[in-house]
């Protein structure tokens, strides 16, 4: 793609990023084809090749953002379907995280927007708030027909009762079962804990059953994925930096082997932390470190044998791939092959490239187009006759569970079960 930034522009590190992504793009078009919002509107400028346009478009003219950038750019999933099926390598979502810190500075959003936007970044990555919120939630339930769009399909999405906290989530040292094998630090996030604080229990089993001693660091927590992906810039690097911060002194008086995440739409952040803090010269070092040193919990439980206990039969298992997992981090096979190795049947559903509808806060901030994608993949799901769906990202397992009846467990707690755990609780019923 030809551009026209001036030297005086390309002088910017991240006009100079922007421009470099913005060349290896050779117009194909591959992209539109696995693109979830251009299969469902149609519209050029709702594919990933549109957007791009629209970016080089303001950042070239150095203008602030219009509603028609916003309007495109707000409705982009962040699936990154797009850099899998990219033949040209068009790094994409550094591309529109920065187009969307330009949109965040330079785009006064309407009122009504603004609250909303402001209240999610408050409240969603603080469990706290969040834990109240949704009691509050719980209470306003039966007036829900009563309220405009967006809140009404909030207070719709809260669940219908919320777990107590888990002990698991204050800081402290899980020993290994038997001789330690690694020593791994698991980031136990901000709204997994509060909407389902057994996966991070069902994790920590899994991990020191087979070896691992597990820290909850002190003063790590959200991954600041949430802000970071409504560009909200300066709050997402905060967070990436109390994280990283935590982590390197865990290292440094005790040692670590990994920073394990079982959650995948963290997981794609913290691994790119090394991106984000580039420009920090205290911690771009340490940031890189850290990103470079995340896996997955699948990623990181591929590597070490499974210790399966013998089981008449085991339920049929919907496999979902969640998109930060299968594009954001390219792990597609490890998750599918460790639930085979644990003695279930794995299908996987038609269309399971599109996205489910979740990423982060788009089923709030985008419920129409979230909906139509969450009914086609349900769809797509239990056509395939299963027992249960799996999934390894809470986002994913929250959507999907609001358009099916199937109960949705965490990859994490269906190995966990293979090896020793109790059932998972969405199967009790």
């Amino acid at each position: 793609m030809k551009t026209e930034f001036s030297l005086v522009q390309l002088a910017d590190p991240r006009i100079k990023e922007a421009n470099d992504i913005f060349r290896s793009c050779v117009h194909c078009g591959f992209c539109t084809a696995t693109c979830p919002t251009f299969v469902l509107l149609g519209d050029e400028r709702d594919s990933p090749r549109g957007r791009i346009y629209l970016l080089k478009d303001m950042l070239e003219k150095g203008k602030p953002a219009s509603i028609t950038v916003a309007r495109h750019i707000d409705r982009c999933l962040s699936c990154l379907s797009c850099m899998t099926t990219c033949p040209s390598g068009v790094h994409y979502m550094h591309l529109v995280d920065e187009g969307r810190a330009r949109i965040e500075q330079t785009y006064k959003r309407p009122l009504a927007d603004r609250l909303l936007r402001e209240i999610l970044a408050r409240v969603l990555p603080n469990p706290r708030l969040f834990r109240l919120s949704l009691y509050g939630a719980w209470l306003a339930r039966p007036f829900k027909g009563l309220l405009p769009g967006r809140l009404k399909g909030m207070v719709g999405m809260a669940p219908k009762a919320i777990p107590k906290a888990s002990a698991v989530d204050k800081p402290q040292v899980f020993p290994a079962e038997g001789p330690r094998r690694l020593r791994v630090a698991l980031l136990n996030g901000c709204a997994q804990p509060v909407l389902r604080p057994d996966i991070n229990e069902a994790t920590i089993r899994l991990l020191t059953r087979h070896g691992c001693e597990v820290v909850i660091a002190a003063g790590s927590g959200c991954c600041g994925a949430l802000v970071h992906h409504m560009g909200r810039e300066e709050e997402a690097k905060a967070k990436a930096r109390a994280n990283v911060r935590a982590w390197t002194r865990e290292i440094e008086e005790n040692g670590l082997d990994a920073v394990v995440i079982n959650t995948s739409g963290c997981g794609t952040t913290v691994k790119d932390y090394g991106h984000m803090l580039r420009d920090d010269p205290e911690l771009a070092q340490a940031a890189a470190r850290i990103g470079a040193m995340t896996k997955d919990i699948t990623e990181l439980m591929a590597g070490i044998p499974l210790k399966v206990k013998p089981a008449a039969r085991r339920p049929v298992v919907a496999y979902h791939a969640a998109c930060s997992l299968q594009h954001g981090q390219q792990i597609r096979e490890a998750p599918k092959q460790l639930l085979k190795d644990a003695g279930f049947e794995i299908r996987e559903a038609a269309e399971s490239h599109l996205c489910c509808g979740s990423a982060g806060t788009y089923n709030l901030l985008q419920p129409a187009l979230a909906t139509q994608l969450r009914d086609r993949k349900a769809a797509n799901i239990e056509a395939l006759g299963a027992d249960m769906v799996a999934a390894g990202n809470l986002g994913c397992m929250v959507q999907i569970s609001s358009g099916t009846d199937l109960p949705v467990v965490h990859t994490a707690e269906l190995l966990d079960w293979a090896t020793g755990g109790p059932e998972p609780k969405p199967l009790r019923r």
